[in-house]
């Protein structure tokens, strides 16, 4: 599954400014961003692909259990991410690497959770409400469309304030699109007109199953189904991602309901490095994919406006700086504290303190024995 008539392309594949009737209810977003926002957009990409490449070259080399690349998924991430305003929450799956970044989030936690020296488990008041990784399938979808509800009940949105005005964005992808719980939230809601943005990263493959065999339409259609506005984009092109996640969230906030997009992308690498994708994919796939990948793209748009080799440079040391750091802070992890396991909740809880004495009279007993 492809480009269809519906999808909407702000940036061709070569890299140049698409004007139509279809996009120019979203070029004035694009053209309200200053240079050094679209500077911010190609960095974020080209650090988050580096760091991503890297998590991976570590769990081959032993260090991590397991890692989950978001290769080729980076405008999607990026843009949709850049348009959300510090004061939404954002409920990850756990291919969001770009987007935790954007937030706040120390990419070394999710290197702990995929080492198995953690849960997550991080503070979304500390992650720029970027909430927990969620590796149940689709589960995050209800968590964001509650928390979305909550905000409507709070009056934390749809004040006519856009500096306060809240909203949430649920990323999912079109795996978790068949699963119960995104069909339970889309029609909680629509109910309810909660301020929520559905994004759907269309990758075309939950794990080996391809999306064809999923559905026989356009993922968007499923929001279209539940009375939500619903729009196809090209999430390979950074600026469609961003303009349009904009114009919905604005609308979210302004209390208009919620918003469903699904972003047309390609996962370029592995499910997770538990899987060989070469076992089900077509060479063909790949490299239409590939000669829309989202970083070269954007590049030869930042190019022909006129940037420089020095910016480009700067970045490519960047990244290779950040993927340093986190090979080198990777292999100094140890084993973490035991009271670490019991940091659950935010204030002192009795059953932590419960758990904590057993732990700590169960590991003096056999220090007995051993005596």
């Amino acid at each position: 599954m492809s480009y269809t008539e519906a999808t909407i392309q702000l940036l061709s594949p070569e890299g140049s400014l698409v004007e139509s009737d279809v996009t120019a209810p979203y070029l004035p977003t694009v053209a309200a961003l200053s240079d050094t926002q679209l500077r911010d957009f190609h960095r974020q990409m080209v650090v988050t692909r580096r760091f991503d490449i890297e998590a991976g070259n570590l769990q081959r080399q032993g260090q991590l259990a397991l890692w989950i690349p978001s290769l080729g998924q980076e405008a999607a991430q990026v843009g949709s991410g850049y348009a959300a305003r510090a004061q939404d929450h954002i409920f990850p799956a756990y291919r969001e690497h770009a987007v935790g970044r954007l937030r706040g989030l120390d990419p070394m936690r999710i290197i702990e959770l995929l080492r198995g020296l953690s849960h997550g488990g991080w503070d979304p008041a500390q992650t720029g409400n970027f909430h927990l990784y969620t590796l149940v399938i689709g589960s995050q979808s209800l968590h964001a469309t509650g928390y979305a509800m909550g905000l409507t009940l709070d009056g934390a949105t749809a004040t006519g304030n856009p500096e306060t005005d809240a909203a949430v964005v649920a990323y999912f992808g079109d795996g978790a699109s068949s699963q119960g719980d995104v069909s339970e939230a889309l029609v909680f809601a629509a109910s309810y007109e909660a301020p929520i943005l559905f994004f759907l990263q269309n990758n075309h493959w939950a794990i080996s199953v391809p999306v064809q065999r999923q559905s026989r339409t356009p993922l968007y259609l499923r929001g279209t189904g539940f009375g939500i506005p619903s729009v196809q984009i090209d999430g390979n092109d950074v600026l469609a991602s961003y303009a349009v996640s904009s114009v919905f969230l604005d609308e979210a906030r302004a209390g208009g309901g919620p918003r469903f997009i699904e972003a047309l992308t390609y996962r370029m690498g592995a499910h997770t490095t538990s899987d060989d994708p070469t076992k089900y994919r077509e060479h063909e796939d790949v490299q239409f994919w590939s000669e829309r990948d989202p970083i070269a793209r954007f590049e030869a748009f930042l190019r022909a406006k006129g940037e420089g080799e020095k910016f480009f440079a700067e970045v490519a040391s960047e990244a290779e700086d950040l993927a340093a750091d986190i090979r080198t802070r990777t292999i100094a992890l140890g084993v973490p504290p035991t009271d670490k396991m019991f940091a659950v909740y935010a204030d002192p809880h009795p059953l932590m303190d419960e758990q904590r004495a057993w732990l700590a009279a169960y590991e003096s007993s056999l220090d007995e024995v051993t005596e």
